[in-house]
């Protein structure tokens, strides 16, 4: 290379992998941490090297391909696929055929993935050919482009790949977007100007005010259109497989683990204090608590994979607890506080793993098994004391609605948190109060007193309403969590154990056998600062109703105003632990529009950048066909025929193959002709301009004016001549010719040569 085709090089190479490395910055959030940084930097090295080595040997396109695809397999290995090579450095058969398969299957595993996703299997692959094919294809059409417009188009590489690390990103990136859209035009679009010839000294202060506009609209535009709107993120509007509304409520399962009392698993290294949680609930609906469903950011329904590590903000004890699974069935998974990282022996149970980290809870979409090992690093968060909550307000979470919530939850709940101040008061009163004034019972007639299953409306409007408050944590754990809520609350319902509930000694420093007289309910409330605190609302199991009790009670319950009774057709609770009420099946049609309305969401978003990269050409073909419009629409014959005339010379124009600017119509038809002689079609052209320019004379120069049907035929002519122009030369530059602005500038506005 010459020196100055070296340092148009260097330029090139410089503004286009330095933003391609910025845009990519974002993608270490999401794999956590430095992960991906030896994938990404080596992919921009990778790719730039070959790409220079391809111009510098004029390489074909086909040999640049085959050296990335080489690269990629030579290289992917140690930078993508550690754990499939010798040494972490030399690929094996497994080597190339995980990478194979994984530049397909990574791109949707990092999307159902939960950053941060770590660097499990082939997950670094996304980043690692982001990076090569991105850095080759932009430095390769820069260096090997015949022209500098052709050249300049390699300005669109960064754009695409700054919209898919968009795509692969998270809801708050470590590069603002904004930022990023200002990088994007600051250097890319006088590279381009400049790569294509066209940055002249006068348009610096043109370009400048240009991208002053740009940047003002990006940074202080944009937050007053959005307002509070979140940022539409893929990986949260994506549904995950896992949708618990297909299997029963998990609460309704309580009386039957109590009653089999079998052992459900072992654990061991339980930190003190610490409970197991199996599922948590927060949609009610009349019949059963159960797990949200709608996919919300909060709600308890989002189970999603996660990678070799997961993100948490909590603070507490860390531990290691191991579980194995004995009778345990169903989908729901034991976990304890808040998971850091699973470790699961079986391949295909891991697999199977999704996780919620807005409740802690945990699922096996398999099917949890006998023998089913597992180990969790956790974070046992500290509770603290009320004292040490004191004022602080309820957490503003979005919770899904209650639906045949019972008039007896709201009515007692007023009635019993009355002298209540704070929210963890009223949440304290709320709980004493069950847990005092109720009585336990799994079920067993005592005293001619019969505690049912259930935890529908007429259930808890009997617990609340009746003589004589009877029920187990079922019951105690569903009720209080509705008066929670209907104080203005977030509450939810969770169902899980605690070893040594039954009265027994608690958890051991050896394995602990967890059985079904270890199960229980409970209520937990979130507060701001504090999160969600556990309350336990069950009485203790040796509070039990007595005749005595029945007949005098020694604390007689509050004063509460019966609700009516319950409508007919109410769903009666069930009789037999094994029947669980069914809920009605969603609607397919709506959750079909809710799909729909998603996609055209989501390809909005993504088309946004699109359309603001476009906006200007689509300016320039606005003005042309609005010029067309008045030229051929204007009052005066004498004027159409000119205009049309004018039509010819412009389209000649923006194809770069001009007439004289002072020439006169049969000198430009003469000039035009011999401009399009070397042309397909040529000939054509020459004849048409010809008659063209005569006509335009003749109904200019004449005596008479022409009529409309005149001037309509000859801008039909104009059509046809104009046709023949734009065929004479390739696709590429009629492309070019649509959005040019060589017509639209300020020519000198002088008359033809014999006009008057």
């Amino acid at each position: 290379m010459t020196p100055r085709p070296a340092r148009r090089a260097a330029v090139d190479i410089v503004c286009l992998v330095g933003v391609l490395a910025f845009v990519l910055v974002p993608l270490l959030e999401v794999y956590g941490g430095l992960t991906a940084l030896p994938a990404l930097a080596g992919g921009l090295l990778l790719g730039t090297s070959v790409a220079v080595l391809g111009a510098v040997r004029r390489w074909s396109a086909i040999t640049v391909v085959a050296a990335v695809v080489v690269v990629y397999v030579v290289a992917g290995g140690a930078l993508a696929a550690p754990g499939t090579t010798l040494a972490g450095v030399v690929p094996t058969p497994t080597t190339v055929v995980d990478l194979a398969r994984g530049a397909g299957s990574t791109w949707k595993q990092l999307l159902t993935l939960q950053p941060p996703v770590g660097s499990e299997g082939t997950l670094l692959v996304a980043a690692y050919l982001l990076a090569l094919v991105g850095s080759c294809l932009a430095v390769s059409v820069a260096l090997r482009a015949r022209t500098g417009a052709a050249a300049a188009s390699a300005a669109l590489v960064p754009v695409g790949v700054a919209i898919a690390t968009i795509v692969l990103g998270t809801r708050r990136p470590i590069v603002d977007p904004v930022l990023t859209g200002v990088v994007l035009v600051v250097v890319l679009l006088p590279w381009a100007a400049w790569r294509a010839g066209v940055l002249r000294a006068r348009r610096v202060v043109a370009t400048g005010v240009l991208m002053g506009v740009a940047v003002g609209a990006g940074v202080l535009g944009a937050p007053v259109v959005a307002g509070g709107t979140e940022r539409l993120v893929v990986r949260d509007e994506m549904v995950p497989p896992f949708d618990p509304r297909d299997y029963p409520s998990p609460l309704s399962a309580f009386r039957k683990l109590v009653k089999d009392d079998a052992s459900l698993f072992t654990v061991s290294g339980l930190p003190d204090g610490a409970r197991v949680r199996l599922a948590t609930m927060d949609r009610y609906d009349g019949v059963v608590w159960n797990v949200a469903g709608d996919g919300s950011a909060q709600a308890s329904g989002e189970f999603r994979r996660v990678g070799s590590e997961i993100d948490t903000t909590v603070r507490g004890e860390r531990a290691r607890v191991e579980f194995t699974v004995q009778q345990l069935d169903g989908v729901w998974l034991p976990t304890v506080g808040q998971a850091t990282a699973f470790d699961i022996a079986d391949p295909d149970a891991a697999g199977d793993l999704r996780y919620n980290d807005a409740t802690g809870g945990a699922v096996l979409t398999g099917g949890v098994h006998e023998g089913l090992e597992y180990g969790i690093d956790v974070v046992a968060p500290r509770v603290p004391a009320a004292t040490e909550v004191g004022s602080a307000p309820a957490a503003d979470i979005a919770q899904p609605p209650l639906v045949g919530q019972p008039d007896a939850a709201a009515v007692t709940a007023a009635d019993v948190a009355r002298d209540a101040g704070s929210p963890v008061q009223i949440s304290e009163a709320l709980e004493t109060w069950l847990a005092e004034e109720g009585y336990f019972s799994h079920g067993v007639d005592v005293s001619g007193t019969e505690s049912l299953s259930g935890h529908g409306a007429d259930r808890i409007t009997a617990l609340l309403g009746g003589d004589l408050m009877v029920g187990d944590g079922e019951q105690y754990a569903a009720a209080m969590a509705l008066m929670v809520r209907e104080m203005g609350l977030p509450a939810r319902v969770v169902l899980g154990f605690v070893p040594g509930a039954d009265g027994e000694d608690g958890p051991a420093d050896g394995p602990v056998e967890v059985t079904g007289k270890d199960v229980q309910a409970w209520v937990e409330v979130a507060f701001q600062g504090y999160g969600w605190l556990p309350f336990d609302p069950t009485p203790p199991p040796e509070q039990t109703p007595q005749e005595e009790d029945q007949e005098k009670p020694s604390e007689p319950n509050p004063q509460v105003v019966q609700p009516p009774p319950p409508p007919p057709g109410a769903v009666t609770p069930p009789d037999e632990d094994t029947e669980q009420p069914q809920t009605d099946d969603p609607d397919e049609t709506t959750d079909g529009s809710a799909l729909f309305w998603r996609i055209a969401r989501v390809a909005g978003i993504v088309a946004i950048p699109v359309l603001v990269l476009a906006l200007p050409l689509l300016v320039v073909v606005a003005l042309k066909a609005r010029r067309r419009r008045r030229r051929r629409r204007s009052p005066d014959p004498v004027a159409r025929v000119a205009g049309g005339w004018d039509e010819v010379l412009d389209t000649a124009r923006d194809l770069r193959r001009p007439a004289g600017a002072l020439a006169t119509r049969n000198e430009s038809a003469r000039e035009l002709a011999a401009s399009f002689a070397d042309a397909p079609g040529g000939a054509l052209v020459a004849t048409r301009v010809g008659a063209l320019a005569r006509s335009a004379d003749h109904a200019v120069f004449s005596a008479g004016e022409p009529s409309g049907a005149h001037a309509t035929a000859y801008w039909a002519d104009v059509e046809q001549t104009v046709a023949a122009m734009t065929r004479s030369v390739g696709w590429r530059r009629r492309v070019r010719a649509r959005v040019s602005t060589a017509s639209l500038k300020n020519h000198r506005n002088r008359r033809p040569k014999g006009t008057s």
